[in-house]
C-alpha cells in the first residue's frame, strides 16, 4: 500500500511539473523566434539578443531664469586655473641682474625678522623684561611669552613715528607707482638711521670704534657714517644700556636678599632656602612702588 502511494504521489507531482512547463512554453516562443536568440542544449531557459534602443526623445529645454532640480550637471564645467612654472636661460644681463634681485629681496625678507629686532627698540626692551623678571626670582611668571608681547607691542609704541615716516615716504610711493624700489629703500633707511643716531649721540664710541676697525675718516656729520657700521654700534649701545638698567634693577632687591639670608642665619634657619622668603617681600615691594607702570614710562623715556 505504501508503495502505490508513493507512486501516485510522484506521478501527480509529475504532472503538476508538465503542465506548468507547457503553460510557461507558449509565453516564451515568440520573442525567442522574433529575436532568434539561440537556446541551450541543457537547458529551456532563453538567452535574449541585446537590441538597439530607440532613439530618445529630446529633454525640453529649461527656460531662461526657471529652477533647475539640484542633481543635473552644470551645463558649463568650471576649469582649474593653469599655473605655468618654466624654467628658461636668460637672454640678457637685465634678466641675470632681476634673478638676483629676486634671490636676494627673498632672502632679505626671510631675515627682516631679526633686522626688526636689532635696528628697533625691541632689543633693550626685551632685555629689561628679563631682568626685572629675574630680580624677582620668578621662574615661570610672567611667561616668556608675555614678556615677548609686551616687548613687542612697547616696540610698536616707541617706534610708530619711524613706521610712519617710512609708509609715507617709501611704502605709499612705491605702492603708487611714483618711485622705484631703490630709491623707496633710501627713503625707509633714513628714518630708521635718524632713529639708531638719536640713541648714539650720547655715547658715541660705538661708531668711533666700528669705524676705526674700518679704517674710514672722522665722520663729520650722520651722512658720512655708513649703514653697516650704525647698525653694529647701535646693538652695542642697546646692549651697554640695558645691562645699567638691569643693574639699577637688580640693586633693591639684593638688599631684600641680603636682609632675609641674615635673619635666616641668625635665626638658625640654615637649611631653609632664603629665596622662599624673600620673593613675596620683593612682590610686596613691586606692587607698592608700582612697578610695572614705573617700570614702562622709564623705559619709553629712555628713548627720548
Amino acid at each position: 500500500m505504501s508503495l502505490k502511494r508513493f507512486a501516485l504521489a510522484a506521478t501527480l507531482v509529475l504532472a503538476v511539473a508538465a503542465s506548468a512547463l507547457a503553460q510557461a512554453a507558449p509565453a516564451a516562443a515568440p520573442s525567442g523566434a522574433a529575436s532568434g536568440a539561440p537556446r541551450s542544449r541543457d537547458s529551456a531557459v532563453l538567452v535574449p539578443t541585446p537590441q538597439p534602443s530607440a532613439p530618445r526623445a529630446a529633454a525640453p529645454a529649461f527656460p531662461q531664469g526657471s529652477a533647475r532640480g539640484t542633481t543635473a550637471a552644470p551645463a558649463q564645467v568650471p576649469l582649474v586655473p593653469l599655473i605655468d612654472l618654466r624654467v628658461k636661460n636668460p637672454q640678457s644681463g637685465k634678466e641675470v641682474a632681476f634673478s638676483v634681485q629676486l634671490l636676494i629681496l627673498l632672502t632679505v625678507l626671510s631675515l627682516a625678522p631679526s633686522f626688526l629686532i636689532l635696528i628697533t627698540s625691541f632689543l633693550r626692551v626685551s632685555i629689561v623684561l628679563d631682568f626685572i623678571k629675574r630680580a624677582l626670582s620668578l621662574q615661570q611668571v610672567p611667561p616668556n611669552q608675555v614678556l615677548l608681547g609686551i616687548a613687542f607691542f612697547l616696540t610698536i609704541f616707541i617706534m610708530w613715528p619711524t613706521f610712519s615716516d617710512v609708509y609715507e615716504n617709501a611704502w605709499s610711493p612705491l605702492a603708487d607707482g611714483r618711485i622705484g624700489v631703490e630709491e623707496a629703500y633710501r627713503a625707509a633707511e633714513k628714518p630708521f638711521r635718524i632713529f639708531m643716531y638719536s640713541q648714539l649721540k650720547e655715547n658715541p664710541e660705538g661708531i668711533r670704534l666700528f669705524m676705526s676697525m674700518r679704517g674710514l675718516p672722522k665722520p663729520q656729520t650722520l651722512a658720512d657714517v655708513p649703514t653697516y657700521v650704525l647698525i653694529p654700534a647701535f646693538i652695542l649701545n642697546e646692549l651697554t644700556v640695558a645691562f645699567k638698567i638691569g643693574i639699577l634693577l637688580f640693586i633693591p632687591f639684593i638688599i631684600i636678599d641680603m636682609v632675609v639670608a641674615s635673619v635666616l642665619m641668625s635665626m638658625g634657619m640654615i637649611m631653609l632656602p632664603p629665596v622662599m622668603i624673600s620673593t613675596p617681600f620683593k612682590l610686596i615691594l613691586f606692587v607698592l612702588v608700582d612697578g610695572w607702570n614705573l617700570l614702562t614710562e622709564q623705559i619709553i623715556r629712555s628713548f627720548f
